[in-house]
């Protein structure tokens, strides 16, 4: 039975009155809590949908996902379905919102997501979620409108920590008409989501040592510029890329080059690998995150990395 959808129903969904306040809270927690444990199945929502909640703010529109807070500060601190699931709520909001500055925080443990916006919006953030999760493999999942006072507790909203933070990314990929729970949309906007990024700094680069491009060391420049590509395009955990596109942007003897250079990378640990269906995935490993911003800002590659 889907108490959480009766009780707002009988409400009077986002018109619902604060006497109401208390018992859809309780149905919320409860139902987010249902929602974590089935992001951890093997398939996700399929008795029952993973359920996200909108509501509108002050000057804006506020969500809670299911999955932990801390995925403002550690993109590590999900998995990916949780990831693709948050990705599909940032595409959703901004979306429907006017704008793609995002700021994080905390309701009793989960993530809370706000953009600027209309608060009168929250209700097309459901339709726009639709269409923002769809595709998602191995999960059903809704998004909930309910009223503003469900979601006032949030606290600590923050922006998310770093200009390449895959929250950034994501909300960067919607802004520019794109969806960033797909693999294909966030291929198909890659150069100006990294035009973008590294117009607000966050490429890395502080001018104290040679650029990545400008690196004198052949394998060394190819791999400060693969960490750097994925890096601006927040490809950790969850977020991940073809292991054939870490050649692209490379020409000639390069891309050979490229293609060691990220076996070396992987055989290091610096990078990660998903298994695919016919294809090699890999991420940003975010527990060697420190090695790899050595490697992309200041050229110093970790002791256990062999270059080509």
């Amino acid at each position: 039975m889907d108490e959480l959808g009766a009780a707002l129903e009988a409400a009077g969904g986002l018109a619902a009155g604060p006497e109401s306040a208390a018992r859809l809270r309780t149905l919320l927690a409860d139902e987010l809590r249902r929602s974590a444990r089935e992001l951890a199945l093997k398939r996700s929502g399929y008795g029952a949908p993973v359920t996200v909640a909108v509501a509108p703010a002050d000057a804006g529109l506020r969500a809670v996902a299911p999955v932990p807070a801390e995925l403002r500060a550690d993109p590590d601190a999900v998995g990916e379905r949780a990831w693709l699931l948050v990705a599909a709520l940032v595409g959703a909001l901004v979306e429907a919102g006017a704008g793609r500055e995002l700021r994080a925080g905390a309701l009793g443990g989960d993530l809370v997501l706000e953009v600027a916006g209309e608060p009168a919006d929250a209700d097309l953030v459901p339709l726009a979620f639709d269409g923002q999760v769809a595709g998602v493999d191995r999960m059903r999942a809704r998004a909930l409108a309910v009223p503003a006072f469900v979601l006032a507790d949030a606290s600590d909203l923050r922006p998310p920590i770093g200009a390449a933070h895959p929250l950034v990314v994501a909300a960067t990929v919607a802004a520019l008409g794109g969806r960033p729970a797909d693999a294909e949309s966030l291929a198909a906007h890659e150069d100006a989501v990294l035009a973008e990024v590294e117009a607000r700094g966050g490429n890395g680069d502080d001018g104290a040592v040679p650029l990545p491009h400008d690196d004198p060391v052949p394998a060394r420049r190819v791999a400060r510029r693969i960490l750097q590509r994925l890096n601006g395009m927040g490809k950790w955990g969850g977020y991940h890329t073809e292991f054939a596109h870490l050649a692209r942007g490379f020409a000639g003897n390069d891309r050979a080059l490229a293609e060691a250079v990220g076996e070396a990378l992987l055989q290091a640990g610096l990078l990660g690998e998903k298994p695919n269906v016919g294809q090699r995935h890999v991420f940003l490993n975010p527990r060697r995150a420190a090695d790899i911003h050595a490697l992309i800002e200041r050229g110093e590659p970790p002791g256990d990395l062999t270059l080509p």
